[in-house]
């Protein structure tokens, strides 16, 4: 069973991975970089701002703080665990398909869609009857992930595992976080 799943994935990987071609390679370098999200971050922090106030928004960033490191080291630990090799170094399949990028460390699971599923999920959580549209924010976890896939640094099953853990996390922080905010925010 556990074989065939990883048929699937890799079936999968070489399938989505080979839709990209040298025309886009740096598009998507450029997608993947957290870096380059700066702006979007700082404008979704400002509206923010805007709707919930200094010391809020002050209190939802601590929240996110401490989501990103559980969800980092919980990644961490999975990856070094299961030390399953990326795409791009798996001699298996790196000659089949289009590493655009390499990275040294293991893959299962992805730590970019974790990260970014744990984030969108809470503030979605937060924030949801502040905005009409936010569910768009949901856009940006999959864009980020699918250009690990891409670049042929990451599975899609290491996508999907990561969305989940992220999603979990994203959720459980969120019941926390609901807990503790009549004690700082009455009202």
């Amino acid at each position: 069973m556990l074989e065939r799943i990883k048929e699937l994935d890799t079936s999968l990987l070489v399938y989505l991975n080979g839709l990209g071609s040298k025309t886009y390679d740096g598009l998507w370098l450029i997608i993947t970089d957290q870096r380059n999200w700066i702006p979007l971050f700082l404008l979704m922090f400002y509206l923010i701002y805007k709707k919930i106030g200094g010391k809020q928004t002050l209190y939802v960033l601590l929240f996110i703080a401490v989501l990103i490191a559980f969800t980092d080291q919980t990644t961490n630990l999975f990856k070094y665990t299961f030390q399953r090799l990326r795409p791009c170094n798996n001699p298996d399949i790196n000659s089949i398909i289009r590493v655009v990028q390499v990275r040294k460390s293991y893959s299962f699971f992805s730590g970019h869609a974790a990260n970014t599923m744990a984030v969108a999920t809470f503030l979605y959580l937060v924030l949801k009857r502040h905005f009409k549209y936010l569910g768009f924010l949901f856009l940006w976890p999959l864009i980020f992930a699918y250009s690990r896939i891409y670049l042929g640094l990451h599975y899609p099953g290491d996508i999907l595992t990561g969305y989940f853990f992220g999603a979990l996390f994203g959720f459980l922080i969120y019941l926390v976080y609901r807990k503790l905010k009549p004690q700082y925010f009455p009202g």
